[in-house]
């Protein structure tokens, strides 16, 4: 081995492999931790839905100095003490959300807000949202979801193979339940631009997906006629083959969207950007590590079922015995030496 030689390129070669098929439970262990904290967060706790989707009132309010506290005792004195969120969006705005209100409470919030921060009512940004058309976008935004992955499922099943297709709805709907689920917990508001970037996510998720695939099915299309290796050995080395360019194509990914969620939402207080940058760096995250740690190792389960893998499997582990023989000769581990060398015993008692 070359001392220059880089580790994606002994990766590649299998120079050097990490077996990632084989752990395959410690993977599926971290991921139903992740599903049952995320599928109990969302049952126990629910999404914070926004008032594009559940109906309601915002009222922002351009003001220097102007606080949370003010905002919310000027809200209260008109009447308005349920279900009332306000929260900053950069350094002179202040932005009011409410249920649904009546006209003549609107009217209240609006007034109490000028009172409070002296300002003319007309300057406040004042947005209302019916409950029936919350319930709209709420559909549309579901039914999106469910052409997506009737899509995607179509097409590869089409490009690759089905079991293929499988095991990628398979990671897909892993990195939405997850998503979704750290979105709750942090208690974010779902947002049009949330949904966005579930979309988002789920289209980079399977990118990564079918590069993983596209080797894989490189490494095993002649697999049964050579019989060098297994199913899952071919899939583990694709993994490997890929891992170097997953992950950095990830972190590059990460970077400008860590950017806008740390730097824009958190330091910055856009308040806009923080919807779409937490799903789209959580989605990315998980969408990688699926790519990477589920979604082969469903696949190659599914296919080491096959009856041809399975005698695949018997031939490849013969040749393994008998190159461990080999290897071995001359030590009581050797099970094919041991079974050689008994008749022989036998026939000296004889």
């Amino acid at each position: 081995m070359a001392h220059g030689t880089t580790l994606g390129a002994r990766l590649y070669s299998g120079e050097t492999s990490f077996d990632f098929i084989a752990s395959r439970k410690r993977w599926y262990a971290v991921s139903a931790l992740l599903l049952a904290i995320s599928i109990g967060t969302i049952v126990f706790q629910g999404l914070h839905l926004g008032i594009e989707f559940k109906g309601g009132s915002s009222y922002t309010v351009t003001k220097t100095g102007a606080t949370i506290e003010e905002a919310r005792s000027a809200v209260e004195s008109a009447g308005v003490t349920s279900e009332v969120i306000v929260q900053t969006v950069g350094n002179d705005k202040i932005r009011v959300q409410t249920g649904s209100l009546t006209n003549v409470q609107s009217n209240a919030v609006q007034d109490a807000l000028a009172t409070k921060f002296a300002i003319n009512v007309e300057t406040i940004d004042t947005q209302i949202i019916g409950p029936s058309w919350g319930k709209e976008i709420t559909k549309k935004a579901l039914y999106g979801l469910i052409a997506f992955l009737l899509a995607v499922m179509l097409y590869l099943a089409m490009a690759f193979e089905p079991k293929m297709a499988i095991a990628s709805i398979v990671a897909v709907i892993h990195d939405v339940i997850i998503t979704v689920g750290i979105y709750a917990l942090v208690g974010f508001d779902v947002t049009p631009a949330t949904v966005i970037g579930f979309l988002t996510i789920l289209g980079y998720s399977l990118y990564d997906t079918v590069i993983v695939f596209d080797k894989v099915r490189e490494n095993t299309r002649t697999i049964t006629t050579t019989g060098k290796s297994t199913f899952s050995q071919a899939t583990n080395l694709a993994v490997n083959q890929t891992i170097v360019r997953s992950l950095n194509t990830s972190i590059i990914a990460l970077l400008p969207v860590g950017s806008i969620l740390f730097v824009g939402a958190g330091l910055l207080g856009a308040g806009t950007l923080k919807d779409l940058s937490l799903a789209l760096f959580i989605g990315l995250a998980i969408g990688t590590y699926s790519s990477l740690f589920i979604a082969p190792q469903v696949l190659s389960g599914l296919r080491e079922r096959e009856p041809a893998m399975i005698a695949l499997t018997k031939r490849v582990n013969a040749r393994g015995g008998v190159a461990a023989v080999s290897a071995d000769a001359g030590t009581d581990s050797s099970q094919g030496r041991g079974t050689r060398n008994q008749p022989k015993r036998k026939g000296k008692k004889k």
